[in-house]
């Protein structure tokens, strides 16, 4: 495994794109059970420094992968650089463009009503062959919990994707990660929203300036309070490097 870069708490792999698909691709033809794979971005590290649980959940998965340009950015103030942003998004479609061509499984679980659905059936358009072989929304009460994990572990999918949104997605996987029958589960977050159409992503041309944030800020205005995050984010790196740097004198 690649070596690790900690940011605010949360180890982050040093990857580039095409290894980590590698890494995904190689737990899903492993003999082992439950490879846990979260894409972090600041919100979540943000989250992760008042829910330790996250970050103790984040720093004992498998793969963590640097989803959000703050992250990468944040790497680079540490001297430390990361290769690439690895977005959770991307590695998701590039990991079903690889196994379609496989008997490799997948099962969606999370979004709202029908959308889960509508995600497979889009994803299963786009990439003839992948075999999508359960869904279930995201709404659901303690109480039929234990029912959908029957439905998995019926199923036996190799590839689970959890888009609960975080911290739920995380702590949900990692609570059930003894019960639950896949060899390798992903935290998508809001994912199944684009897959459906519900959500459309930004223009290519944005995301390769590094500028999906903004475009999710001017068509979801609501996010605001969430963006609030990055910056506050960015001065927390600056100020920890700060006192690192102190402490070394």
């Amino acid at each position: 495994m690649s070596k690790k870069i900690n940011i605010l708490g949360v180890n982050f792999n040093h990857i580039t794109m095409e290894q980590a698909i590698d890494i995904v691709i190689g737990f899903l033809n492993s003999k082992e059970k439950l490879h846990m794979i979260f894409t972090p971005n600041p919100e979540i590290v943000m989250i992760a420094q008042k829910e330790i649980k996250l970050q103790e959940i984040l720093n004992h998965s498998d793969l963590v992968v640097p989803d959000g340009i703050g992250i990468v950015k944040a790497a680079k103030i540490l001297k430390d650089p990361l290769t690439e942003r690895v977005a959770g998004y991307d590695l998701v479609q590039n990991v079903f463009e690889k196994i379609s061509k496989t008997n490799h499984t997948v099962y969606f679980l999370g979004g709202a009503k029908e959308v889960a659905d509508q995600a497979a059936k889009n994803m299963q358009e786009k990439y003839p062959g992948l075999k999508i072989i359960g869904c279930h929304d995201g709404y659901f009460s303690k109480n039929e919990e234990m029912t959908i994990i029957q439905e998995i572990n019926e199923l036996k999918p190799d590839l689970l994707l959890v888009g609960l949104g975080a911290p739920r997605q995380e702590m949900w996987l990692y609570d059930n990660r003894k019960k639950l029958n896949a060899k390798a589960c992903i935290g998508v977050g809001g994912s199944f929203d684009v897959m459906s159409g519900k959500v459309k992503r930004a223009p290519k041309w944005m995301i390769k300036s590094n500028l999906e944030w903004f475009y999710r800020l001017l068509v979801q205005p609501t996010r605001i309070k969430r963006m609030i995050n990055l910056p506050i984010f960015m001065l927390k790196v600056l100020v920890n490097k700060k006192k690192a740097l102190s402490s070394r004198k």
